[in-house]
């Protein structure tokens, strides 16, 4: 089985290097965007131009708005609301958009909102890269309510599916409860995604595990496909307790 890490130079986050764009969508609490800082931090290290867009206008606590001096540091341009306007939880979105979908130099990774009323904010862009074919890949945390079912999480892609007017074409495990995440909670997140993917007949991609649980997902990782991730966003309190804690990046 692939067993990955984002540092590694060949890492593949996505469905298919060839697209564009990759866009990561899943309900409340998902860790999408986790998974979007990690994917375009890989991406920046294969193409020249990567940027992300920043779609999250659910999310009051974890938008990738807030990881702006990650992707500064490594040269990755941020789509998202300018100066007051970037902490406003408003359905407000960058019309820098356009200039990257148009131009092809450009790897994008989008981070969407996480229900319905989030993944409207990608209908608007339809008619600009429905030629493109984006990937739109479903982040599953089993943990989280109305997501915890098979039928609760088919529900939520059927509204992402509406709102964007885009098809999922992939499913992701990113099943945890943030430092107390066991591999039990991985495991059971597993059969969940597993179950959806067969459910929607399109394929389960891989588990995504923080690192710091790369020894205990030992015999997890010898019989699926895992990446391993860093976790970058806290929640207020936990960012408090970090004594000013750095990034390891």
């Amino acid at each position: 089985m692939k067993t990955l890490t984002f540092l590694e130079e060949e890492v593949t986050l996505s469905l298919n290097e060839i697209k564009k764009i990759t866009i990561l969508s899943g309900h409340f609490g998902s860790g999408k965007t986790e998974i979007a800082i990690n994917l375009v931090v890989a991406e920046r290290r294969k193409h020249e131009k990567v940027a992300i867009n920043d779609l999250d206008i659910v999310n009051p606590y974890f938008r990738s708005r807030d990881a702006a001096g990650i992707f500064q540091q490594h040269d990755i341009e941020l789509l998202a609301p300018k100066n007051r306007l970037a902490a406003a939880d408003l359905p407000i979105v960058s019309g820098e958009m356009y200039r990257v979908i148009h131009d092809h130099r450009y790897r994008l990774i989008v981070d969407a909102g996480g229900d319905k009323d989030g993944a409207m904010a990608l209908g608007q862009y339809y008619h600009e890269w429905k030629e493109l074919r984006p990937e739109l890949l479903f982040v599953l945390n089993g943990n989280r309510p109305y997501v915890s079912t098979e039928d609760g999480a088919l529900y939520t892609v059927e509204q992402i599916e509406k709102a964007s007017r885009l098809k999922v074409s992939g499913i992701i495990n990113n099943s945890n409860i943030g430092s107390e995440t066991t591999i039990h909670d991985i495991e059971k997140g597993y059969e969940l995604c597993s179950s959806l993917a067969e459910k929607l007949e399109i394929p389960f991609l891989y588990s995504t595990i923080s690192v710091h649980l790369k020894k205990e997902a030992e015999d997890f990782m010898s019989n699926h496909n895992v990446v391993f991730i860093e976790r970058f966003m806290k929640l207020p309190w936990e960012r408090e307790n970090s004594h000013g804690e750095k990034s390891r990046i």
